[in-house]
């Protein structure tokens, strides 16, 4: 099964490092295939910038996303740059601090977390992107929160690491809780 993911935001928010360690982790401890691409403004620091990683059981032949099943989008500019490429009845995650959806036409439920909040409650809104991959883990099970376990050390500065497994680790929390939210809700509907 081939998964195109786009992490999208702004140049400092750290989307070039989610691509990258999300690529580590399915591809060196996830038993999968992965590529990965990425595309930022010369400005880099404050522009648009995306990282595209492109998972696989099976070897890739094509390494770009032509339509992403999984949005990524941490600022406003990026959702709205990209959004319109999301495949149908695709999955977006936004930052709900950063992101105002408005123009789904009601076929994409935004999967939403204030990532960049649980962030500065840990002391530095620089590990916004750990915690949107905590969430991502666990609200799409693309790639398993073990591997991103494994692929953060080595990945991130030794002195910062503990700091990092607890930004992953809540946003994976709150991604499980809202799953288990969005089960009880559907069943109250049924």
């Amino acid at each position: 099964m081939r998964t195109e993911i786009r992490f999208s935001g702004l140049g400092g928010q750290g989307i070039i490092l989610s691509g990258i360690l999300s690529g580590k982790a399915a591809a060196l401890f996830g038993n999968k295939h992965a590529t990965m691409t990425q595309s930022f403004g010369p400005e880099a620091r404050g522009s648009a910038c995306s990282a595209q990683l492109v998972v696989s059981d099976e070897k890739i032949f094509y390494p770009y996303v032509t339509r992403p099943s999984i949005l990524v989008a941490m600022s406003q500019e990026a959702y709205q740059k990209f959004s319109p490429d999301l495949a149908e009845n695709g999955i977006l995650i936004i930052d709900e601090d950063l992101v105002t959806v408005n123009d789904t036409n009601g076929q994409i439920s935004p999967l939403a977390i204030p990532a960049t909040r649980f962030a500065e409650g840990l002391g530095n809104r620089i590990l916004a992107n750990l915690v949107m991959l905590g969430f991502f883990s666990a609200a799409t099970e693309a790639i398993s929160p073990d591997s991103f376990k494994k692929a953060i050390p080595g990945s991130v500065p030794e002195r910062f690491l503990d700091l990092n497994m607890q930004a992953f680790g809540r946003g994976h929390s709150y991604g499980t809780e809202s799953a288990a939210e969005r089960t009880r809700q559907i069943r109250l509907k049924a």
